[in-house]
């Protein structure tokens, strides 16, 4: 008798064990879970060269960008401690006054007290000695009377008027501190990045440091090709503008500036150059480390000529002249938050602090490899 059994579909049980229907797709799945376990995830993509250098570049950017506004903040808060100084000296001032004044009308109580001017008026002239004494000391005591009262008046009012003046500088003081507190974290992230940067830098082999360093080595053949550039248009338009006779007016010089302009320029080259090889540090002017506007700050001011300290500031003091007309002693600022300048010495090339790392030293005016000069600036 043939069976009629039907074929064990799967999930049935074989030997006493119940197999799921899914059994087979689970135990695959369990092995491709495995197998995806056990491999070795996968490394994130290593940044090109290229991007290292841009990054790294970026990054010392968005640095002195911090430290430019940690500049100004600090002198702004330098300034408002002198007022606040000023203000708590003045109050010191008036209050020692005021001390010596109620010393006086302590003084003007105890000989009330001694004549008994607290009795009538009539009945202390009828007992006095001297009638003539009593008009005399009554006289003496309405004019010492009025004059410490207006003292101690015109005292009160002082006082008033710098108590405000003190609150309203400590208040800006406490502003001025909570944004240099901000500024401050600000530039310690950008200072992990920088390490973050320099910890990738120092994890490349050879072969990419080569790259680096050729890629490096292109960016400053090419600052200096456009420096070049720059200096023959800057020579052709010097000997276009001399008169035709050909005489030495303007020539010699590369800034065709007065006498007294270009001793003053001379001046704050000669101090720049002076600096060339000591080390970039970030809000330092000098004598033994600077930043950028440091640099240009104490350059001009060896040739007498006061600038402020941050570069937001340098570049609204002078007169702002076409690049193609910059003469040596000329600031050069860069970005379109003027968070760099330079000093200009001719020929498309400068004397800056560049970044952390690097020393003061001569450079073209195209050394970062992009067109971010912002403006040309001549202080005087």
């Amino acid at each position: 008798m043939a069976s009629h059994r039907k074929a064990r579909p799967a999930g049935t049980r074989i030997a006493g064990i119940r197999t799921p229907a899914l059994a087979t797709a689970a135990l695959t799945s369990v092995a491709l879970l495995s197998q995806t376990a056990n491999a070795a995830p996968s490394a994130e993509p290593r940044p090109s060269i290229e991007e290292v250098s841009k990054k790294v570049d970026d990054l010392y950017h968005q640095a002195e960008s911090a430290t430019e506004k940690y500049d100004a903040t600090r002198e702004k808060t330098s300034e408002q401690r002198k007022r606040v100084d000023t203000l708590l000296d003045d109050v010191a001032r008036r209050t020692e006054k005021l001390n010596s004044a109620r010393e006086e009308l302590g003084s003007f109580a105890a000989a009330q007290y001694r004549t008994g001017a607290a009795a009538p008026s009539t009945a202390t002239l009828l007992l006095a000695d001297n009638p003539q004494d009593y008009f005399d000391q009554t006289q003496l005591m309405s004019r010492l009377t009025n004059r410490q009262k207006a003292a101690v008046d015109d005292y009160i009012t002082d006082q008033a008027a710098t108590t405000r003046k003190r609150a309203e500088a400590t208040r800006s003081l406490d502003s001025l501190t909570e944004t240099q507190r901000e500024l401050k974290t600000s530039k310690a992230a950008v200072q992990r990045k920088l390490g973050e940067a320099r910890d990738l830098l120092s994890k490349l082999n050879s072969e990419e440091k080569a790259r680096l360093a050729a890629i490096e080595k292109k960016k400053q053949e090419q600052a200096a090709a456009k420096a070049a550039e720059l200096a023959g248009q800057q020579a052709a338009a010097q000997k276009a503008a001399q008169p035709s006779s050909g005489t030495s007016a303007g020539s010699g010089s590369a800034s065709g500036s007065t006498g007294t302009d270009s001793s003053k320029a001379a001046e704050a080259l000669a101090f720049a150059r002076a600096q060339i090889g000591k080390p970039y540090v970030w809000g330092a002017t000098g004598p033994d480390s600077y930043d950028c506007s440091g640099l240009t700050q104490a350059a001009w001011k060896a040739a007498g000529v006061s600038l402020p300290r941050v570069t937001y500031d340098q570049v609204n003091t002078g007169t702002t002249v076409p690049l193609a007309d910059a003469r040596p002693g000329d600031l050069v600022f860069f970005y379109d938050d003027i968070s760099h300048v330079g000093l200009y010495i001719g020929n498309g090339m400068m004397i800056h602090a560049p970044k952390p790392g690097a020393y003061v030293r001569e450079e073209s005016i195209y050394y970062d490899g992009t067109s971010a000069i912002h403006s040309v600036v001549r202080p005087a």
